[in-house]
């Protein structure tokens, strides 16, 4: 579905992302994982369309969408998520959703199928409630899961959906996003440096190190690489290692 190859940016000669090259087959989750500063965020810019490549290519389902705007990446089929919530937050949490909804893939819904689709990924996602400032950490993840499912993606790229949630909201958020994929058929790109939570879920998973890829697989692989360990992982392995064997 998702084909990336010898992506690379550069700001001012630094090369944030160098040569990076990965796959994404249609139905599968994949977790783009690595420590800060690893190029993730940069990479799901680049796909997104909010950075334009300075080499490589970006493919989605045949066609090529690196350096296009993050519109037409949307109308095309992919939605994202921010690692950042933010709500227009005058409009009510139905609002928010619905004027995503007139973004998203199908340009030429009406404003009462705009309503229908917003209700439908505030249910998927379990939110409720109209006021956007009455929302914690948690409803903020959730309305911008939904803000982005409302634009009807076939690729879904979540960035960081556990951050700033306790344990039990992180497994949630997890298995939520288990639980679009199955109702939904979405595939899935997660970026996300709690590893734990991620292997869990995912079905294999893409490691960046200063821009560039040093491993790929499936979770148990991944967690037992050295190279992984060393620069990522460290006294955390043994418990990231118990998150993956439970695949």
């Amino acid at each position: 579905m998702l084909s990336v190859e010898g992506l690379t940016k550069s700001f001012d000669g630094f090369l944030a992302v160098k040569n990076v090259s990965f796959e994404v087959a249609e139905g599968e989750i994949l977790g783009l994982i690595g420590p800060n500063g690893s190029g993730k965020s940069t990479t799901f810019n680049l796909i997104a369309g909010a950075l334009r490549p300075s080499a490589g290519s970006v493919r989605f389902l045949g066609q090529e969408i690196g350096g296009l705007p993050a519109y037409r990446v949307a109308h095309a089929g992919i939605g994202r998520t921010h690692q950042i919530p933010k709500p227009f937050r005058k409009l009510t949490v139905l609002d928010n959703v619905a004027l995503a909804a007139f973004y998203g893939r199908n340009e030429s819904l009406s404003r009462e199928q705009a309503y229908s689709v917003a209700r439908e990924c505030l249910e998927l996602v379990g939110l409720q409630g109209e006021r956007v400032e009455g929302l914690g950490a948690a409803g903020l993840k959730k309305l911008e899961l939904a803000r982005a499912l409302a634009t009807q993606p076939k690729l879904l790229l979540a960035d960081e959906s556990l951050g700033g949630l306790d344990h039990s909201e992180m497994d949630q958020a997890a298995d939520l996003l288990a639980t679009i994929r199955a109702k939904r058929g979405i595939t899935i790109v997660w970026v996300e440096h709690i590893m734990g939570v991620l292997m869990r879920v995912v079905d294999r998973c893409v490691v960046l190190d200063h821009g560039e890829v040093i491993a790929r697989g499936k979770p148990a692989e991944v967690a037992r690489d050295p190279k992984v360990i060393e620069v990522y992982l460290g006294t955390d392995a043994p418990e990231v290692q118990a998150y993956a064997a439970r695949r």
